[in-house]
């Protein structure tokens, strides 16, 4: 999919409007998924007319195109503290967790629609494989550095890390969605992941012997 750019930046008022915009798409996109979602459901949550909406977007998808290379972006950099040398095992797993739920509390919409638009597009299939490397390939060189440590010795590190984020996204995405965006508990939720983690990774011989 490519999307042309703007020939020019919006004004004062159409950012306000853009920002109206993609944040009644959050709403509706969280609560209804991408796939339900329609363009008059965004507009009708924004309290502006269809016709401003694409003003803005050609499409939904052009919309979410766009959401999808900024999120990756931070998704990369809210990952990047758990790479730091000086962490202690507890530590890494702590950030790396921490960084997980971090992306799914504040980016959820955009999770939601690029998730399911890629069941049915490849052009988002091929961003939602970009995003979940970002975790996959922090978690595979956590499980090399402990290997070098003693741990985990008999575990195949891509298949730790695989395993690692389905749990995550998943558990992220229940606990999140719904009301879960105001009664989920951050600390708890978040030191409960880093628990997962480190008791994974960060542990000694066969755990069938």
């Amino acid at each position: 999919m490519t999307v042309a750019p703007r020939e020019q930046l919006p004004t004062a008022r159409g950012r306000q409007t853009q920002a109206a915009i993609d944040s009644a798409a959050r709403a509706v996109i969280t609560r209804k998924g991408i796939l339900a979602t329609t363009i008059s459901d965004i507009a009708a949550e924004a309290g502006r007319s269809t016709a401003s909406f694409y003003n803005y977007y050609d499409s939904k998808e052009a919309m979410v195109h766009e959401w999808a290379q900024r999120f990756r972006d931070e998704a990369r950099d809210r990952a990047l503290p758990a790479t730091g040398p000086e962490l202690t095992n507890w530590e890494r797993s702590h950030q790396a967790a921490a960084a997980h739920w971090a992306t799914y509390r504040h980016r959820l919409a955009e999770v939601i629609a690029i998730s399911q638009l890629a069941m049915i597009n490849d052009d988002f299939a091929h961003y939602w494989a970009e995003i979940c490397e970002l975790p996959i390939s922090l978690i595979v060189s956590m499980v090399k550095h402990a290997q070098q440590q003693g741990f985990c010795p008999d575990d195949n590190p891509r298949l730790v890390a695989v395993a690692l984020v389905s749990m995550l996204n998943q558990f992220c995405y229940t606990q999140l969605s719904g009301n879960g965006a105001t009664t989920a508990d951050d600390d708890a939720c978040v030191t409960t992941l880093a628990n997962i983690f480190y008791r994974t990774i960060y542990h000694e011989g066969n755990p069938r012997t």
